[in-house]
């Protein structure tokens, strides 16, 4: 198989750039490097093409290896016939491969070895000539094979045996069964019956079918967890006719003879005993595997937005942790995340110390000049959130509130990071700071929960664990790369998810800094420990220095170009000393007039590279983020009894899932958009339309108090 041939069809990029890519990923680059520093090589791929080709360019390579040790153990056994050769180059997915293994694998005793064992392969090969012998001449032949000692008494015990026989080389057949595979998944119905009386709620699946081939991922996630949970008997449903018809189609190809009745008698056997449950099983396995990867691929993309909201720079925040019994836990931090002070207040239930309560936030509001309030979502939420928002109010003061997402928190709290950054503190102290520091840079305290525990998914805890991790793994380090981090302030929980820096050099870049004080320039990183040339170049352009003398140290410029940086600077007719905090305006319209090509060949370097270089210049140490969208800050309230059906609210989207989003408008409990409810055109997927992080206005079209559940429309808003 021509690999790079393949990825390049299937993912439709040149194959000069699948070349090129893998090469890369084969010398050792990390894919964000590949991404941002190596554009005109793959022809600008981006990370997600690139990752898309690096999971694929495994999955054959695996697909080849696999192919060769079924080569190898069929040609070891001397059974290698140029026909399954043929069929192993030409097997496109690891079940083909499985399936032309199937007659030459070691197999456990069954019915056909026993069979076999008795001597009766040469009377199951007679019946499958098809000779035009008659009935007697059949039992006369099957006589012959009677013996007592391997317990064949009987004609008819011969015949059932090389029946047996018969069956088990039906079921092994690999092009019978990817042709049973294929009519079973364009013809079956997935059929679900309750496995218990009482109510659930997989109620809804208690008496259900639905075409195979037209199961949405959810739907599959969803009634496989009701099976775990034993709510729920799935099964795989075809008219038996389909598949039958087409093996003694197949298998009786003289239906005159008398051994036609026996092959049809074994055809059935074989499909209802061998065939039908095993191709079940795969198809049900398929099904989940696909809907797996289309959960992750979502939990993906909104675990991405997610981390890449806009932060909210330079406020003073008041993280609040609310709790009813054990108090809600405050926590003052500073612009940079510096915690400044702790305190603890009892005003909702059982205590409801309200004064005692609003004179400790006034006063750390008054002396610490908090410029918002950040409250976590969780339990007594709604209560903490009327209390802040009437102590506000009666400062009439300038301090705005934020209601944000706690999911995470207190992961991060229990956890052996959290002990080590804030010993002293106690777990809700801990989720305190958390919740303030999320708001003012997302991305930096995100990074330190395991983003399964985030709360942007689907049924991530049915998925494959290593395949989640994986992929989740891969979006935190494109985001973190995506941003940069600044060397002299990162956490080493950020600093491990720079491409080309693990958790080891990580914490060595953290205690460096510790001992020799902050980084003066990019390139005393390679005195780190575990830094070498290799890391360096992977780590460097991702990395920010902001008090280095060499200015470039502070962008996205790669030190390997920053020669290429300051002949630029000089063509346009700029000096370095020009770039400064606001960096070089009008630099793009000067090259655009010098002419971007010109500017390439003359540097001898890519178009791509040449617009990054002068973006980074246009203003050194930006952030992505910083055109995005900032959250929406509070200082009134709502109740779900506050509200109605037809009132129309700005909200923000928390959660993207296959059936349509989750948004939260201000109350404690978040509203559901169903995908129908979108927009007035037809989209697939709420994705098509909507990200986590979005302000959207949305109206309220079904309301249920008692059961707390909100149906929302942003239909003709």
């Amino acid at each position: 198989m021509d690999i790079i041939e393949r990825l390049s069809e299937e993912l439709s990029i040149r194959r000069a750039q699948v070349e090129a890519a893998v090469n890369l990923i084969d010398e050792g680059n990390t894919i964000p490097f590949i991404a941002r520093y190596r554009k005109e090589v793959t022809g600008s791929l981006d990370d997600e093409q690139l990752r898309a080709l690096e999971d694929r360019l495994n999955y054959l390579r695996g697909l080849e290896k696999r192919k060769d040790e079924v080569r190898a153990s069929i040609t070891e056994q001397g059974k290698m016939t140029l026909e399954i050769e043929e069929a192993l180059a030409n097997a496109q997915i690891l079940a083909e491969v499985e399936d032309i293994y199937r007659p030459f694998k070691q197999k456990k005793k069954t019915r056909a070895s026993v069979a076999k064992e008795k001597g009766l392969l040469p009377l199951a090969e007679i019946l499958m000539a098809q000779s035009d012998r008659g009935e007697a001449d059949l039992l006369k032949i099957a006589e012959d094979y009677i013996d007592e000692e391997k317990k064949v008494t009987t004609a008819k015990e011969a015949l059932a045996g090389a029946m047996d026989i018969i069956a088990e080389i039906i079921s092994d057949d690999a092009d019978y069964r990817k042709d049973i595979r294929a009519l079973t998944y364009d013809h079956a119905l997935f059929t679900v019956k309750s496995a218990k009386e009482e109510d659930s709620v997989y109620s809804m699946y208690y008496d259900y079918n639905e075409k195979l081939s037209e199961m949405p991922h959810h739907r599959i996630l969803a009634i496989n967890r009701g099976e775990k949970e034993e709510f729920l008997k799935p099964s795989v449903e075809i008219s038996k006719d389909i598949p039958l018809n087409y093996l003694t189609y197949h298998v009786v190809t003289n239906p005159k003879s008398a051994c036609a009745p026996y092959l049809i008698s074994s055809t059935a056997d074989s499909y209802d005993r061998l065939i039908a449950p095993s191709i079940e099983r795969e198809l049900r396995s398929d099904l989940f595997d696909g809907a797996s990867e289309g959960a992750i691929k979502l939990f993906a993309q909104n675990l991405k937005n997610l981390l890449m909201q806009a932060p909210i720079k330079g406020k003073t925040v008041l993280g609040l942790d609310p709790g009813y019994r054990t108090g809600c836990k405050l926590a003052v931090v500073d612009k940079t995340g510096k915690v400044l002070d702790t305190a603890v207040i009892y005003p909702t239930k059982p205590h409801e110390k309200i004064d005692a309560a609003k004179k400790i936030v006034k006063k750390l509001i008054e002396t610490y000049h908090v410029d918002i309030v950040s409250i976590g979502n969780g339990t007594a939420s709604k209560e903490s959130e009327m209390f802040i928002a009437e102590t506000l109010k009666e400062m009439q003061c300038d301090t705005k509130y934020i209601v944000t997402s706690e999911a995470g928190a207190s992961v991060y709290s229990a956890s052996k990071l959290g002990a080590q950054e804030f010993p002293d503190f106690d777990v809700t102290q801990r989720s305190a700071v958390s919740i303030a520091r999320r708001i003012q840079d997302p991305l930096a305290e995100l990074v330190k929960i395991d983003p399964k525990s985030i709360g942007v998914g689907q049924y991530q805890h049915d998925m494959k664990p290593a395949r989640l991790d994986e992929a989740l793994a891969a979006v935190v380090e494109d985001c973190v790369n995506a941003v940069g981090v600044d060397v002299n302030t990162a956490s080493h929980s950020l600093l491990e998810h720079i491409a080309g820096i693990n958790a080891t050099s990580a914490k060595n870049i953290v205690k460096y800094r510790e001992e020799n004080g902050e980084f003066k320039k990019r390139s005393e990183i390679l005195k780190v420990p575990r830094i070498g040339a290799k890391a360096y170049e992977q780590c460097a352009g991702f990395l920010r220095v902001s008090g280095s003398a060499e200015i470039f140290d502070n962008t996205g410029i790669h030190p390997e170009s920053y020669a290429k940086a300051n002949l630029l600077i000089e063509k346009l007719g700029y000096s370095k000393k020009d770039i400064g905090v606001s960096g070089l305006k009008g630099i793009r319209k000067a090259a655009e007039l010098y002419g971007l090509q010109k500017l390439s060949e003359e540097l001898e370097i890519g178009v791509p590279t040449v617009e990054d270089i002068i973006t980074e210049l246009e203003k050194p140490g930006r952030d992505i983020r910083d055109s995005l969208p900032t959250p929406e800050l509070h200082s009134d309230i709502l109740d779900i009894s506050d509200l109605s059906v037809g009132m129309v609210l700005t909200g923000v989207v928390r959660n993207v899932i296959d059936f349509g989003a989750f948004v939260d408008i201000g109350v404690h409990q978040d509203g559901l958009v169903h995908v129908s409810e979108i927009s007035k055109k037809f989209i697939k997927h709420p994705a098509e339309m909507l990200s986590v992080g979005d302000t959207v206005k949305v109206k309220i079209k079904s309301l249920d108090v008692a059961k707390k559940r909100i149906g929302l429309t942003m239909k003709n808003l």
